[in-house]
């Protein structure tokens, strides 16, 4: 199948994540890292659908917001219209007569303003809802991968490492826990391009600096991870 390179394609990534989760099934069954899988997954199905459900409620609303943005200056174009008429009146204008037009005339077009300002931005506003919310669960859970790896020690295999009462014992040997740590640092990664595929759906600034602000957060994280692999391979 041949995708576009123009832009994140949902489908793409979807195909990833399902074969990263079948991989850390294969190898990790008995373990919650699956479970975490399962739900990016999830989140990733929940971007592609929604970003087709907001894309016709955006224009939708984009189109009603445009007629009431038309009828709202054309009522205020006829409404300063009558009022310049009694304001003129048929004796010709008088001085104090135009005081009660420039006040009308101000609230009108403050008024209007405001109206227009909102139903413009409206449609945009609606579609940031959306994203926001998947952005806030998509930054959740890649906590909840920092989470477990935190506990994945390489110093934990030393020869001389001495365990405490309080110390976690991950129950995995040198090639199993770089492994784990892989698939940790897959997931993070793929968390962005999850993120990313957000920001193909909108333009919107406070949605595009959330995602950039996910990636970057991802991007640490996989650092950290990163150095552990790095001491696990000296």
């Amino acid at each position: 199948m041949a995708y576009s390179l123009d832009t994140l394609a949902g489908a793409p990534v979807a195909e990833t994540v399902a074969r990263l989760r079948s991989r850390i099934a294969e190898r990790f069954a008995d373990r919650n890292l699956v479970h975490v899988a399962d739900a990016l997954l999830g989140l990733v199905d929940e971007v592609r659908s929604t970003g087709s459900l907001v894309r016709g409620r955006i224009r939708t609303t984009r189109v009603v917001s445009r007629v009431l943005i038309a009828a709202i200056i054309a009522a205020t174009v006829v409404a300063l219209w009558l009022a310049a008429r009694a304001a003129v009146g048929d004796q010709g204008p008088d001085g104090l007569d135009w005081l009660p037009l420039i006040e009308s005339t101000v609230n009108d077009l403050v008024f209007a303003a405001i109206a227009v300002f909102f139903l413009y931005s409206f449609p945009e506003r609606l579609q940031r809802g959306d994203l926001l919310d998947l952005l806030h669960r998509l930054r959740s859970l890649a906590h909840i991968v920092d989470m477990h790896q935190l506990t994945k020690d390489p110093e934990r295999l030393r020869p001389g490492f001495a365990p405490t009462s309080s110390s976690d014992d991950p129950d995995l040997d040198r090639d199993e826990m770089e492994r784990y740590l892989n698939y940790c640092s897959e997931l993070l990664s793929l968390i962005g391009k999850t993120a990313a595929l957000c920001a193909e759906e909108s333009r919107d600034a406070v949605v595009l600096e959330t995602v950039s602000t996910i990636e970057e957060l991802t991007l640490g994280m996989s650092r950290k991870i990163w150095q552990k692999i790095s001491v696990l391979s000296r």
